[in-house]
C-alpha cells in the first residue's frame, strides 16, 4: 500500500463525515440504520450515491441541494477520502461517506428511509459469471426497493452501452417505470434533462476519463414498480 493511500485510510478514521462499520457491525444492528436523520440533525430527504468513487456526485449535489442529505457509499475508502475532505473544506454538513459493500445496503438503511439513489459509472461486469455483481441486476433492485420510499427514483449514469442496454431490457421485462433514458446525453443537443438538474454539470473522474476517450455517456432514470 502506498504512503498516500495509507495516510488517507488513517485520516478517514477521524473524519467526522466518514462512517466505517465492520462487516459484523453492518450485519448486526448497525447504529445508524433508521436513524440517519439523527446523524444529520434534520429530517431532509436522504440520497445515496452507490459506488461513489471519489464522491464527485455526492459533493456536487450536496452543494446544489442543501435541503437534502447525501451519502456516498463505496468499499474503497482511499477514493472517497477526496470527497470527504472537500466536503469538510467546503463546510458541507449535508454529505457523508459510508465505507461498506453495497450488498449490505439493506442492513444499513431502514425500509423507506431513502428518497433517491444514484449509480454512477459502476463496473458493468460484462462476463456472464459476474452478472450477480451488476448493480442493476434483479437482486440489487430488490435491495434498493426495500430501502426506497414508494416514490423514490434511481439514476444510472454509465459509459457502458452494454450495461445501459442490459438495464433497459431488465426494467422493461420486470415492469418497472422508465422515466427517461438516453444513449448519449452530451452528443444530442436536443436532449434537455429538465427533470434531473446538474446531470451534465457534475462529472466524475471516470466520466471525464471515458469522455476524453470518445465514449458516449448514457443515462436512465426509473422507478421500481409497487408490488
Amino acid at each position: 500500500m502506498g504512503k498516500n493511500k495509507a495516510a488517507r485510510f488513517r485520516e478517514n478514521l477521524i473524519l467526522p463525515n466518514v462512517i466505517q462499520p465492520t462487516r459484523d457491525q453492518a450485519i448486526n444492528d448497525f447504529e445508524h440504520k433508521g436513524k440517519w436523520k439523527e446523524f444529520f440533525g434534520n429530517d431532509h430527504p436522504i440520497v445515496l450515491e452507490l459506488g461513489c468513487g471519489k464522491g464527485e456526485y455526492s459533493v456536487g449535489l450536496a452543494k446544489a441541494f442543501p435541503e437534502k442529505n447525501f451519502i456516498g457509499v463505496d468499499i474503497k475508502g482511499a477514493r472517497f477520502w477526496f470527497g470527504a475532505k472537500e466536503a469538510i473544506e467546503s463546510d458541507l454538513k449535508n454529505v457523508a461517506f459510508l465505507r461498506t459493500q453495497i450488498e449490505l445496503i439493506e442492513n444499513l438503511f431502514a425500509e423507506n428511509e431513502v428518497s433517491e439513489i444514484w449509480i454512477t459509472f459502476p463496473d458493468p461486469q460484462i462476463k456472464y459469471r459476474r452478472t450477480k455483481h451488476r448493480l442493476t441486476n434483479p437482486e440489487f433492485l430488490t435491495r434498493y426497493k426495500h430501502i426506497l420510499k414508494q416514490d423514490g427514483v434511481i439514476h444510472l449514469k454509465t459509459d457502458s452501452e452494454y450495461l445501459h442496454g442490459y438495464t433497459l431490457g431488465l426494467l422493461q421485462g420486470l415492469g418497472h417505470e422508465i422515466l427517461t433514458a438516453h444513449h448519449d446525453i452530451y452528443g444530442a443537443p436536443e436532449y434537455q434533462p429538465d427533470t434531473t438538474p446538474l446531470l451534465r454539470e457534475i462529472r466524475t473522474y471516470y466520466e471525464e476519463l471515458f469522455s476524453s476517450k470518445g465514449k458516449t455517456i448514457t443515462y436512465i432514470k426509473f422507478k421500481l414498480k409497487n408490488e
